[in-house]
């Protein structure tokens, strides 16, 4: 088969084109080699703290992609690690590097037909917008390759609230790769993967920095995407939470938390409920604050339990039309804010030649 990619053989592992057209640009910094594999997929931790919102959840929106990956055997032996980034330029997301037809997994594959787990870990959940087509390219592959499992784990959910004009397509194209379980997973990222990720991806870092605890902003992060992924898919996903779980008080401590976060946009009020009976105690958390946590070495765990989906597998189908959405009237800039007092002065002005002057002043004698 004729490769996508170009790939070169650096000193910790490869560097790969995904597109062998591509080549250096000023308004990319990864570009040409958006793929690294090896020990060069490790990436600084200033870099993997801004981009995936560790240790203390997220604040603004993340507009970068980064995806992690493990290709692995049946028997769990890694055959290969690495990472593929965004590409500003052409506005192309990692997944759909990954997946194109032709493209780097297809290609490893192909070379290697022991591989029979791909595991993700991405800060953004896969999308399936018209220029990415990320979770469709997914679908195919997994329809052309059935003995081959993926595990995709995110730090948080891609453009599928409402306010977004495609988050009904990416919420229905979540929907259907979650039918394709147990062939597919999708859990957020929590509890010891954050370690794995550490101590596997991360450059610079070592001992206690590997083993940090888990902050209790990023933890209501996680346990919020395991929520909303639930109700998305249908399908219940692989989530440790490490909250303090003392019965009485983990519903009102949570929703403290999460009136008081200044991102709160991020986890929905609706999702913590606390009865009227239960007292609302003035707490201003402290997000820096580490919560008890037992680190669990997910890699050895059984496969995940989740109930049948009922619904068979459907193919994505790409719309051509935008779905209707409702938008709010816009405000016209020329119009003052309601409550300014307004003062209109109405002024005209007339140039008169001086025989007209002096024809209205005889007027004026007679």
């Amino acid at each position: 088969m004729e490769p996508l990619y170009e790939e070169y053989l650096a000193n910790r592992g490869t560097i790969v084109k995904p597109y062998y057209w591509l080549s250096f640009s000023l308004d990319c910094s990864n570009c040409p080699y958006h793929i690294r594999t090896g020990e060069e997929a490790r990436v600084p931790y200033t870099e993997f703290h801004q981009i995936f919102a560790f240790p203390y959840g997220p604040v603004y929106p993340q507009t970068k992609h980064l995806t992690f990956y493990e290709l692995k055997t049946s028997s769990g032996s890694l055959v290969q690690k690495g990472h593929a980034s965004s590409c500003t330029e052409n506005n192309t997301h990692p997944e759909s590097m990954l997946f194109e037809m032709k493209g780097y997994f297809e290609a490893a594959r192909h070379k290697n037909n022991a591989i029979r787990h791909i595991i993700l870990y991405s800060n953004n959940s896969p999308c399936n917008e018209a220029n990415h087509c990320c979770i469709s390219k997914m679908y195919n592959f997994l329809i052309m390759y059935p003995d081959v499992t993926l595990s995709i784990y995110f730090a948080q959910l891609y453009h599928t609230e409402a306010e977004f004009p495609a988050s009904a397509w990416n919420r229905e194209a979540l929907r259907s790769l979650a039918s394709l379980w147990p062939q597919v997973t999708l859990s957020p990222i929590s509890d010891g993967i954050w370690h794995s990720l550490l101590n596997s991806f991360v450059s610079g870092v070592s001992g206690p920095t590997v083993f940090q605890p888990i902050l209790t902003g990023r933890a209501l992060a996680d346990r919020h995407n395991a929520y909303e992924i639930n109700r998305i898919t249908g399908v219940k996903p692989y989530f440790t939470d490490v909250l303090p779980q003392t019965k009485e008080n983990r519903n009102i401590k949570a929703q403290v938390a999460l009136e008081s976060y200044p991102f709160n946009k991020v986890f929905p009020g609706q999702y913590f409920q606390v009865t009227r009976e239960q007292p609302q105690p003035n707490l201003t958390p402290d997000f820096r604050v580490p919560v008890v946590f037992v680190l669990v070495p997910f890699r050895d765990l059984p496969p995940i339990h989740v109930r049948q989906n009922a619904h068979k597998p459907r193919i994505i189908v790409r719309h051509l039309n935008m779905p209707q959405m409702s938008f709010p009237d816009t405000k016209d800039p020329r119009r003052p804010p309601m409550g300014m007092p307004v003062e209109r002065v109405e002024i005209t002005e007339r140039v008169a030649s001086t025989k007209e002057a002096d024809e209205k002043m005889k007027k004026g004698k007679k």
